[in-house]
């Protein structure tokens, strides 16, 4: 009887002596390799064959590595946009800090200018703020009694004149605005030297000449300045600029609207002229003359 394997299970050279043979083999060949470098073009024409698929196995790395460069790209831009964003606004908020202070500038010289050319004395004053009645035009600013301001002295900027103080308080003072319904200025036509009287308009914004006969010489377009006959608000000054005038041959008077040369609405910093009111003759009583001021006259020579 046979006691071998049967031929099903027959392995053949047994596996020491195949690791043997192998060993052997691949150390011949890294020998021959180093001495004669015969296998060069055998690695070459390997690795041309094998570069294809290095390449789709290399697919899935490279796509990781992509992805995260993407990510990191996307995210370096947006901070970037955002950093950028944000200097931008800043820039943008210092510029517009440094126009708002050269216009602020440019207006505290034209005022400074002013004052030197009225010739009266007076002071600078900063608009604090607007009273919240709805039915008068009125600010408020931040000089009162203790600097000097005293009741019904003329306020002015560089276009022209703005109101009147109104009331005075110790720190503060009110100014009530041209364009009040309550509030008058005397007044001529520069063109022609046609007086009259200048109230707060019915429109908002707006002011008229009133008591002018229908046939009054006044066109729209003609500047309107101060008259100086009150002896508060200074000669020459400018007033507004007739924008309207309707004649009706019904009416007696002639109804003539104009616009404030002022910047009513769009002042911070104004002009109060000091004008000495203890020196103005007080009003005449109901149904006397006014008093004649004496004439103003010059040093002796």
């Amino acid at each position: 009887m046979e006691y071998g394997p049967p031929p099903l299970f027959n392995q053949g050279v047994s596996a020491r002596a195949r690791l043997a043979f192998f060993a052997f083999l691949a150390v011949t060949l890294i020998v021959i390799d180093a001495r004669v470098d015969a296998l060069n073009a055998i690695r070459i024409g390997v690795g041309v064959m094998l570069y294809p698929l290095q390449k789709v196995m290399l697919l899935p790395r490279d796509a990781l590595l992509d992805a995260g460069r993407y990510v990191t790209t996307v995210g370096s831009l947006t901070r970037d946009n955002e950093r950028m964003r944000r200097t931008t606004a800043e820039h943008a908020v210092e510029l517009l800090q440094i126009e708002q202070m050269r216009t602020e500038n440019a207006r505290l010289h034209a005022l400074q200018g002013l004052r030197e050319r009225v010739g009266v004395h007076s002071q600078l004053v900063r608009v604090l703020y607007e009273p919240r009645d709805r039915f008068s035009h009125k600010l408020v600013v931040d000089r009162g009694a203790s600097d000097g301001v005293q009741s019904g002295s003329p306020v002015i900027d560089e276009q022209g004149v703005v109101g009147q103080v109104t009331r005075v308080f110790p720190s503060v003072s009110e100014v009530t605005l041209l364009t009040d319904k309550d509030q008058s200025i005397p007044v001529q036509v520069s063109r022609n030297g046609l007086r009259s009287v200048a109230f707060g308009g019915a429109e908002a914004g707006t002011m008229e000449l009133r008591f002018l006969a229908a046939n009054a010489d006044v066109v729209s377009g003609d500047a309107v300045v101060t008259s100086g006959l009150d002896g508060i608000y200074p000669p020459g000054l400018p007033v507004g600029t007739i924008t309207r005038v309707e004649r009706d041959v019904k009416d007696q008077f002639a109804r003539v609207v104009m616009n404030p040369s002022g910047g009513i609405d769009s002042n911070s910093v104004l002009v109060v002229l000091q004008v000495d009111m203890s020196a103005l003759p007080p009003p005449p009583p109901h149904g006397e003359a006014p008093v004649e001021r004496p004439a103003r006259r010059g040093p002796r020579r």
